[in-house]
């Protein structure tokens, strides 16, 4: 009888803290919607500042696709080509589920570290939906790359987003379609995605609703200690840059000055 009264004693405290983890979700998720929408409604104003410019990417997606289909053969061709893998793959994980081994019809790239874990090729739907996503991802790549005759500025932007679409499609990127993430999330009643959402939540704050990633643990650093911390002013600024320029901190420097340039990518 105790162990019975024990074994329900815990199944209720894991119920409660999956309760308790579930309902933190839904509470952090409503503050991540409502940062976004208000970061959303101070940029409608049109005071904000954008480093991607839509009204060029629009146009050169509609030079590219005018490219593209003024060779209706060769779009045919590519069409074609990617319903038949697409039905080879289907057709084969109809027998896969019926416990035959196929081959695959494609595999990662080297190095592709988001279908490392086992489940992508071990369970049947997972593996489907990894090389449903590889082979749509290698067609549109393939025919970004094979379109002639387009301006090549236009054709950098196109190849540019046409791979960060794809890069944030992933099924990898989402709790339902990653095996790993959904075992990692039964196994922490939900714990994992709180702390994700925590670290989004704090991330949008920083950002004043846009999402500004941390890179690195902030508390670590101190003014003065190991962080050095120089007055400077703007001396110009354009739509691209600001120029700070520091001051000294020594009776003596030296005449020419030095230009540092930070990583833009960050």
């Amino acid at each position: 009888m105790s162990s019975e009264r024990g074994s329900e004693q815990e199944g209720a405290n894991v119920s409660s803290q999956a309760a308790e983890n579930w309902a933190k979700i839904a509470e952090r998720s409503g503050q991540i919607a409502k940062a976004f929408w208000e970061r959303q409604a101070s940029e409608s104003s049109g005071h904000e500042f954008h480093l991607m410019d839509a009204t060029s990417i629009a146009q050169a997606f509609g030079a590219f696709s005018a490219k593209l289909m003024s060779d209706p053969v060769r779009l045919a061709e590519a069409q074609g080509e990617f319903m038949r893998q697409s039905m080879e793959l289907w057709g084969n994980a109809i027998k896969r589920l019926q416990g035959e081994e196929v081959p695959s019809v494609i595999e990662p790239e080297r190095g592709d570290r988001r279908f490392k874990d086992p489940s992508w090729a071990d369970d049947a739907v997972f593996d489907y939906m990894k090389q449903s996503y590889l082979l749509t991802s290698q067609w549109l790549r393939e025919l970004v790359a094979g379109t002639k005759d387009v301006d090549p500025k236009d054709k950098e932007k196109v190849e540019f987003y046409t791979r960060q679409f794809l890069s944030a499609s992933a099924p990898s990127n989402f709790l339902l379609t990653n095996p790993q993430a959904l075992k990692k999330a039964r196994e922490s009643e939900g714990e994992n995605l709180v702390k994700g959402l925590t670290n989004l939540l704090e991330d949008l704050e920083k950002g004043r609703g846009r999402l500004k990633i941390s890179m690195t643990d902030e508390s670590a650093f101190e003014v003065g200690r190991n962080v050095a911390a120089t007055p400077g002013k703007v001396i110009y600024q354009n739509e691209l840059m600001q120029l700070i320029q520091y001051a000294p901190t020594t009776e003596k420097v030296y005449k020419r000055p030095l230009l540092f340039v930070p990583p833009w990518i960050n």
